[in-house]
């Protein structure tokens, strides 16, 4: 008995370190799984490197957003898929596939610790071969 007891509370202590450690906020790929520009918002910092089908430039927060209403208007999306995910120091990063009417688009997403909340400052979309 005590050993189920034991295995149980660790069990959970593992299940809740698992949960709190995530450095990706998990709003970010429901986001692009929703092809919402207002949420994924939410998630982006003040400035961003924003490079589309090979178009890249530094913008705000607003004009960030309105690029991927842009873009998820002309590409109905019809899901995305978290390929890799990872953390170095005060930075994560995420790595997906973005499923759309007009094909599949690989989305790499870099985020910064800031105010202890990560924040996106980088994202590439890019055409996949597939």
């Amino acid at each position: 008995m005590k050993k189920r007891v034991f295995l149980s509370i660790g069990g959970m202590l593992f299940f809740l370190s698992v949960l709190f450690a995530q450095d990706v906020p998990v709003g970010v790929a429901m986001a692009f799984k929703q092809g919402n520009s207002q949420e994924l918002n939410k998630y982006l910092g003040n400035k961003i490197d924003l490079n589309i089908l090979g178009q890249s430039s530094v913008v705000d927060k607003q004009t960030a957003q309105a690029r991927f209403a842009a873009f998820f208007t002309e590409n109905k999306v019809s899901g995305f898929t978290v390929n890799h995910q990872g953390k170095r120091d005060e930075s994560s990063f995420m790595i997906g596939t973005l499923a759309t009417d007009k094909g599949a688009f690989r989305v790499n997403c870099f985020l910064k610790r800031i105010e202890n909340k990560y924040l996106i400052h980088q994202i590439r979309i890019d055409k996949t071969n597939e």
